[in-house]
């Protein structure tokens, strides 16, 4: 089996990035940014080509860089993670332990996110709770079903955030196996300012409502109810769970 890293980045000047990520095999770097130009670098033995696009959103980045993708697996990835040494056995010794598996999704170190304590299988209730990096799989199961990345959410589109979660929602309902495993295979340096959250204000839940009401058109007003109930922690300073409930179905409607 063979390996790509398809990475989404912005405003790449140079061609450091793949010494500051710890490339270890072949990338794709999809760059937004003020240029349309492509570039092949042999980066220690590696073929790494960038893709550099004046355009904007991260959804549509991902997809320029998953139409180009060759190789049996692809590895998601964001600029500010560097990977661990090694990864790329690690993560195809996963796909031959679990030859049926579709999807295989890993953990980072992080301060935050969700940390896989043990292998499991990811169904729809419990897949929201991971993000694009840290995500793995076969580019055929993926291609053959016609899944790609919804190109109104993520940083830079619409809607600021979820195209990661709308990729795993759709990989499920084409009938895809994921399973989660406890091995790390990278860090997030958390040396930038997030491109999309700016705090727990009136866009967040409009953005959060269009989200839920994309994903699951008929549970959506339930999914908006269970999240400002049960996150009402992290944004209690700024609005009750009812006022948060009320803009996130109006973010609903609005999509």
């Amino acid at each position: 089996m063979s390996l790509q890293v398809l990475v989404a980045t912005i405003n790449q000047t140079d061609y450091s990035l793949p010494d500051r990520m710890n490339i270890q095999s072949d990338a794709l770097i999809g760059n937004q940014c003020g240029r349309n130009e492509v570039t092949r670098i042999d980066y220690q033995g590696y073929l790494v080509r960038y893709f550099s696009f004046a355009e904007q959103g991260v959804g549509l980045n991902r997809n320029s860089v998953l139409m180009r993708a060759t190789k049996d697996i692809c590895v998601l990835a964001d600029d500010d993670q560097v990977f661990v040494g090694g990864y790329r056995n690690l993560i195809l010794d996963k796909f031959q332990e679990y030859p049926d598996a579709d999807v295989i999704i890993f953990n980072v170190y992080s301060k935050r996110g969700f940390i896989i304590q043990k292998p499991f299988r990811v169904r729809f209730h419990n897949f929201m709770r991971f993000g694009g990096p840290r995500i793995a799989f076969r580019r055929r199961s993926v291609t053959k079903n016609g899944i790609s990345f919804n190109l109104h959410f993520g940083g830079g589109a619409e809607y600021s955030a979820g195209e990661d979660i709308l990729f795993l929602n759709d990989c499920l309902r084409k009938g895809l196996k994921i399973i989660a495993v406890p091995d790390y295979i990278a860090r997030m340096t958390n040396e930038r300012e997030s491109t999309w959250f700016t705090g727990y204000n009136e866009k967040f839940f409009l953005d959060k409502g269009a989200l839920f009401q994309c994903m699951a058109p008929r549970l959506a007003k339930l999914l908006c109810l269970q999240f400002c109930v049960r996150r009402h922690d992290r944004f209690s300073r700024e609005y009750s769970w009812l006022e948060a409930f009320r803009i996130c179905l109006r973010g609903r409607k609005l999509f």
